[in-house]
């Protein structure tokens, strides 16, 4: 990987911004295929969450510790990277747990809501103030999602994926006054490593493997996750903080579209309102915030 970036500094502006391009969009891709890549272990192989969790956050620490080797530098063990990895374990857990029941679309939907309602609470703690107007209609769309009806995902899950997502906003939120981003996210997924260890330890009674769903844990780990949290850290930089927060609006319709397309997962009006008023609501937001700031 830091050949090809290197290589792609050295291009024309273009060229770069070309680049910079591309790799945005297949991040976004990689961030959606983790909701698509566990829903489709749990609706078409036997794995059970936590093996899953387990396997995904293992392959995620070895290639970030790859990466950390090629760059030449060592983890972090430090009170920040403890906290960060305590975040990243339970979105990791939570994110399987509610991926049993819950479908593609609505799963991501869920849980970027959570993780960016986290954020934008925790910006309005620090004094970051943004459209109210926004956060109204992201709320008011995500209680129009999960009104009783049968397009509304069961409650048990929806909660669990909330929780996933709160988790991953505090994640991100301690990513954000990182420094050495890479670094301190391969120094989670090592810290997590034993934590999942510990998991499938009490309910080791309860693990069932299969070879398919293991795969699936393997790339989204690996690939979704750890590869593409390292060059989303070395995209996110380069382009402008609005367009960082803005283009993240895509991974739930993403997630979707590929649900309907190798799930055949349906779409239904009343949901996809919903859907619009969340992402909406949360553009605004994260707009006028980054402006006012």
């Amino acid at each position: 990987m830091p050949e090809k970036l290197s290589f792609a500094v050295q291009q024309g502006p273009k060229q770069m911004v070309v680049f910079v391009v591309l790799l945005t969009c297949l991040t976004m891709f990689a961030f959606a295929a983790n909701s698509l890549l566990a829903r489709l272990a749990f609706q078409t192989t036997a794995i059970d969450a936590v093996s899953y969790t387990v396997i995904r956050i293992i392959s995620g620490a070895i290639v970030l510790s790859f990466i950390l080797i090629m760059l030449r530098r060592r983890p972090v063990i430090s009170l920040t990277t403890s906290f960060s990895a305590v975040f990243l374990f339970t979105y990791a857990a939570a994110f399987a747990l509610a991926y049993r029941e819950i479908s593609t679309g609505a799963g991501a939907l869920i849980l970027f809501a959570a993780a960016q309602l986290t954020m934008i609470s925790y910006g309005f703690v620090k004094g970051e103030r943004a459209s109210l107007i926004g956060l109204i209609v992201a709320l008011g769309g995500l209680v129009l999602f999960l009104l009783p009806s049968a397009s509304a995902p069961p409650y048990g899950a929806a909660v669990m994926m909330a929780i996933s997502g709160m988790a991953w906003g505090c994640f991100s939120i301690i990513g954000k006054s990182d420094d050495a981003p890479i670094i301190n996210t391969a120094s989670s997924f090592l810290i997590a490593v034993p934590m999942s260890l510990i998991m499938l330890l009490l309910f080791y009674s309860q693990i069932q493997l299969d070879q398919l769903g293991a795969g699936y844990a393997i790339i989204s780990g690996g690939l979704a996750s750890g590869l593409g949290y390292a060059v989303w850290y070395w995209v996110k930089v380069r382009i402008a903080t609005i367009s960082a927060g803005s283009v993240q609006l895509s991974v739930p319709i993403i997630s979707a579209i590929l649900g309907v397309l190798i799930l055949d997962e349906p779409i239904r009006l009343i949901s996809s309102l919903a859907a619009i008023l969340v992402l909406a609501g949360v553009a605004i937001v994260t707009l006028t915030a980054k402006r006012k700031k």
